[in-house]
């Protein structure tokens, strides 16, 4: 009998795979997300700039902590935009929030907000607010509070929708679930969130500043003026390391190799990857990207079967 246990859990994938990811590691994030957006809300109505600035990186780390999760109501009506949106090659955002500062104050009423372009809105949005690279146009306490209600508002649709997306994939394969038609369904929408979030890691998040040798480009890293490009990096990279270990016990190359990219980016002394123009600092900067990528490799090789996710998965095809 006891051989037979054996065989069975030998057989079976890891149980850890969808209850620890949702519960230990989606839920509270979402959660802690909600209680950071919701101090930086009330911060944000009284405009006391110092104060928004630190409820802000609290809030931008609260994020970082989910932000590779792009399923349910993460995604859906652009809630996941409307907290980052990044890139913004066309600047799109300043100009909508230049006509905001100057325009009809009832556009920053919550209902009419809501509305506004995602690329005005949001984390990125604040930023500009609160870390302005430029004289800003008019006030901008007006355009802050709407800004900081708004990301509270979304904060708390994502946290609260969660619920119900969270029994989805817990109940996967159950009768009357038509969103997971099986375990391994949910198993391989979750393992893609990681596979995803770690090619965004390489290619956008360190990609666009580094762009080519010849043409580097660190004014496009993510959060320059609030000096949050390569904390953004770290942090990613930490949360996507307990939400691999909460996918399954066993992928020690793996979680071996999230450590040693934690460790070069906690090394890195190049807060918004300005080095990435010097031949010396850009070798550190491509020496993070492909260890970031060599961590994907692993999880393709060593987390997808623990998880027995299926043959043929490719992270592009999305969820």
């Amino acid at each position: 009998m006891r051989a037979l246990v054996l065989l069975i859990a030998l057989s079976t994938p890891a149980a850890a795979d969808i209850a620890e990811a949702v519960q230990g590691q989606i839920l509270p994030g979402y959660a802690a997300f909600q209680a950071a957006a919701d101090r930086l809300a009330a911060t944000g109505k009284a405009c006391d700039i110092k104060a928004v600035q630190a409820d802000y990186q609290a809030t931008y780390d609260a994020w970082m902590a989910v932000q590779h999760i792009h399923i349910g109501p993460t995604e859906e009506d652009g809630r996941a935009l409307a907290v980052l949106y990044w890139p913004d090659p066309k600047a799109l955002g300043a100009k909508a929030q230049r006509a905001l500062m100057t325009g009809d104050p009832a556009k920053l009423a919550p209902d009419a907000f809501a509305q506004q372009s995602v690329a005005a809105r949001g984390l990125l949005g604040l930023e500009r607010l609160i870390y302005p690279a430029e004289p800003l146009p008019a006030d901008p306490c007006p355009l802050i509070a709407a800004t900081t209600a708004d990301l509270s508002r979304v904060a708390g649709e994502i946290a609260t929708l969660w619920g119900p997306q969270a029994q989805l994939l817990l109940t996967a394969g159950d009768p009357g679930n038509g969103a997971y038609l099986s375990r391994a369904e949910a198993r391989q929408a979750l393992f893609t969130q990681l596979a995803t979030g770690l090619e965004n890691l390489t290619d956008q998040r360190i990609g666009r500043p580094l762009g080519t040798f010849e043409a580097p480009h660190p004014d496009r890293a993510e959060a320059r003026a609030s000096g949050r490009s390569l904390r953004n990096v770290t942090l990613a990279l930490q949360a996507m390391r307990a939400f691999t270990a909460s996918l399954t016990p066993d992928a020690p190359q793996t979680l071996a190799a999230f450590d040693v990219a934690i460790a070069q980016a906690e090394a890195l002394n190049d807060p918004v990857f300005a080095g990435v123009a010097d031949p010396a600092a850009r070798l550190k900067v491509e020496i993070l990207q492909r260890s970031i990528a060599h961590i994907r490799e692993l999880a393709i090789s060593e987390v997808a079967p623990e998880m027995d996710v299926g043959i043929g998965f490719n992270a592009a095809d999305g969820d």
